[in-house]
């Protein structure tokens, strides 16, 4: 490839570079930037007006400081149950952690909790993309709780925003096959695709510009940054090669697993990661998936959930440049005029895998995509229970339905992390993994978790193990009714009606209180999607292993009529011996009688 020089810092362009790929289509189109755009593109690589404003004495910050600081890992949010007529609003920030496969060492995990108690509202969250959420940070607050967990060997940089955001990874430490492979070069994608320009921006307003803070990559990844700067990859700024000053058009999501474990919901990433190892765990190459996202608008058709498709196989000393060219090519090409139309997975839909493929080797990637390697049926693992981690060493899997720390256990998991210094692991089921117990300790922990009333956690109820469900009300600003609080209650009253109706299979439930998907809810059996007050859509025949999209069959559904809607349906898979999963069920049905079914109950 070609090297690319510019002016440090200038929109000049080399006539070196090859042919006519925009480097920037806002400019290189002819069309005006959008606000947003020109927001990113005048921020000093995400330091203004965020940098004015830390330093006022206002509760909140002014929206285009709010779009940047997602940027450095955080929301604004409002809760709205202390919302008073003709009073300011309840602000305080909702901070989301980086950390590539959920993996949190026991240092930062009390750091975090400490943070928790003193400076949040006193929990902590595990989010569906392997990552600690903390609510309730007041905006005088931030530079200390930031400042915490960056010096306690965190980061928060690039967990929200137009950028790539935390990198999943099978969270189980296991020793064996290609598990330590995946977990690696989750780690090496995360810091290849971490900003230059804006990490130092990023400890600048946190650290104090404190460089002993700075990403360490690998030797390897940095030889393939340096690549930043050819043609193709280079984006056209000397500080920000990769991204340039007006980054991603959106969030841009990266998952690896090894075959047969889908624990990541792999084809809902931008890019899917399938990792094969020789049989010394060395990685070989990896499957290569592209195109997959869940968000969408209610109403707005040309708004839909995808998964991605197979892109091919690529061998190991090729696959982080891939992974950088893929985002480039979505850097270049994804539509900058239309947030709603922005993700990787339009770009595929509309112009085809196809030419994607062909553009990515025209311009952006000189080495072989080959055909894809089989894999083995793929399953949700869950990695709840004991389990042998390696020689001498175990980890138990801990359920957390909806994945919130507080109280009780709260309490005595950091006691447990304190006392055996446990690494934590966080799975993207909002599961919480300690990891690294030694044989000699196994009694001890078992006897502590039986205290905190974790009895068998290989075994907590059926439909609550894969359930998961977004934060929503009261503090998500997109949020239109209730997800995360009312879960439970919804998988109690289905439990009941499975048990009345003499059914002994589970089902995937997934729920959210808007239409964005932060959830995933548009893979599971059985999808409850926000739409009003008290009212979901309900989308049905996603598969157990994550493997097929769900369908929306009903609009604006009462929640109390939940039982009433899907008794017809749970008794004709009762009545087809229950051979197949339920959303196999639903899919085998087809469209009309599935229809027909429902409409008997509206």
């Amino acid at each position: 490839m070609q090297r690319v020089t510019v002016t440090a810092g200038s929109e000049e362009r080399s006539s070196e570079l090859q042919g006519s790929r925009p480097f920037s289509p806002c400019i290189a189109n002819g069309a005006e930037r959008s606000k947003f755009e020109q927001l990113k593109a005048d921020s000093a690589y995400l330091r203004d007006p965020l940098a004015a404003e830390l330093e006022n004495d206002l509760p909140n910050f002014s929206d285009g400081a709010v779009q940047l600081l997602k940027f450095h890992g955080s929301y604004q949010q409002d809760n709205r149950e202390n919302r008073q007529k003709g009073q300011e609003r309840d602000w305080q920030m909702m901070l989301r952690l980086r950390s590539p496969a959920g993996r949190i060492p026991a240092s930062l995990f009390l750091a975090m909790d400490d943070l928790a108690d003193r400076l949040g509202n006193g929990t902590l969250r595990v989010t569906t993309r392997q990552a600690f959420q903390m609510h309730g940070i007041r905006k005088h607050n931030l530079r200390e709780v930031i400042g915490t967990i960056v010096r306690g060997m965190g980061s928060t940089l690039a967990a929200c925003g137009d950028i790539n955001r935390n990198v999943m990874a099978p969270a189980a430490p296991f020793d064996k096959g290609a598990y330590p492979a995946a977990r690696q070069l989750a780690n090496d994608i995360a810091d290849t695709l971490s900003p230059v320009a804006a990490e130092g921006a990023y400890l600048d307003l946190w650290v104090d510009g404190e460089l002993s803070y700075r990403i360490k990559p690998t030797r390897a990844v940095n030889k393939v940054r340096e690549r930043q700067h050819d043609a193709g990859v280079f984006s056209g700024d000397a500080e920000e090669p990769l991204y340039g000053t007006t980054y991603l058009p959106r969030k841009f999501k990266c998952a690896v697993t090894v075959p047969g474990d889908n624990s990541v919901d792999l084809l809902t990433q931008d890019i899917g990661l399938v990792a094969f190892a020789d049989a010394n765990g060395a990685l070989r190459g990896c499957n290569v998936y592209v195109g997959g996202g869940m968000g969408r608008t209610h109403n707005k058709e040309e708004t839909f959930a995808r998964t991605a498709d197979a892109l091919g196989y690529v061998d190991a000393e090729h696959v982080l440049d891939l992974v950088q060219a893929i985002l480039a090519l979505q850097r270049d090409y994804g539509d900058r005029q239309n947030r709603r139309h922005s993700r990787m997975k339009y770009l595929i839909h509309d112009q085809g895998i196809a030419w994607f493929k062909q553009e990515l080797k025209a311009k952006y990637f000189a080495h072989p995509i080959k055909g894809m390697r089989l894999e083995p049926k793929a399953k949700l693992q869950d990695y709840l229970g004991w389990h042998r981690q390696g020689t001498g060493k175990w980890f138990v899997g801990i359920p957390l339905l909806c994945g919130r720390l507080a109280g009780e256990l709260k309490r005595g998991l950091r006691e447990l992390v304190e006392t055996y210094q446990l690494e934590v692991r966080l799975t993207p089921n909002q599961d919480l993994l300690l990891c690294n117990i030694g044989t000699a300790q196994r009694a001890s922990v078992r006897t502590a978790l039986e205290a905190m009333g974790i009895t068998t956690p290989e075994a907590p109820p059926l439909l609550a193990r894969h359930a998961i469900a977004c934060p929503a009300l009261p503090l998500c600003g997109l949020a239109v009714t209730e997800a995360e609080r009312i879960l439970p209650q919804v998988l109690d009253r289905l439990d009941a009606q499975l048990r009345r109706l003499e059914i002994e299979k589970p089902m995937l439930v997934r729920m959210t209180g808007c239409p964005n998907g932060c959830a995933r809810p548009y893979m599971a059996e059985l999808g409850l999607v926000g739409d009003g007050v008290n009212q979901y859509q309900v989308w049905l025949g996603g598969t157990p292993n994550l493997t097929r999209l769900a369908e929306p069959y009903v609009e604006k559904m009462p929640l109390e009529k939940l039982e009433s809607t899907l008794e017809p349906l749970l008794l004709g898979w009762k009545a087809a011996g229950g051979r197949r999963s339920f959303g196999d069920y639903v899919a085998k049905l087809g469209r009309e009688q599935v229809e027909s079914l429902l409409a008997a109950t509206a």
